[in-house]
């Protein structure tokens, strides 16, 4: 099994259940020990604010609030692309506790050793 997953999520409200699935798998692995990298970019970079989280709605599926605690709480990582932030004005005193704005170079330093599993949705 994978020492580390980092979880790319490059949805959000425009396509939910993708998005939803991301956060799910990622609240899910926390909650089984994994160490969880989580990267908002396009559209989901948008629950990085605090609130924006609770607007998202998706029948028959977990709160996007209670997975992104699940995940914050449990020793995940919540990182905002940088490029997807400033093309939304978000600053990292906008975000919510725990997350931060980084970039592309950080992204691959986090998937390229040994152990790491990377997923896309």
């Amino acid at each position: 099994m994978a020492k580390k997953l980092v979880i790319k999520v490059t949805a959000g409200a425009d396509a939910p259940e993708r998005c939803s699935q991301a956060f799910t798998v990622a609240a899910v692995a926390v909650a089984s020990g994994v160490q969880v990298s989580l990267w908002l970019t396009g559209e989901s970079a948008w629950f990085a604010l605090p609130g924006r989280a609770a607007e998202f709605e998706l029948p028959h599926s977990a709160p996007l609030p209670d997975l992104i605690d699940g995940i914050v709480s449990g020793g995940g990582t919540v990182t905002v692309c940088t490029q997807c932030a400033a093309r939304r004005d978000i600053e990292e005193k906008d975000l919510i506790e725990g997350a931060r704005i980084a970039g592309a170079q950080v992204f691959v330093s986090e998937v390229m050793p040994d152990g790491v599993q990377a997923l896309v949705y």
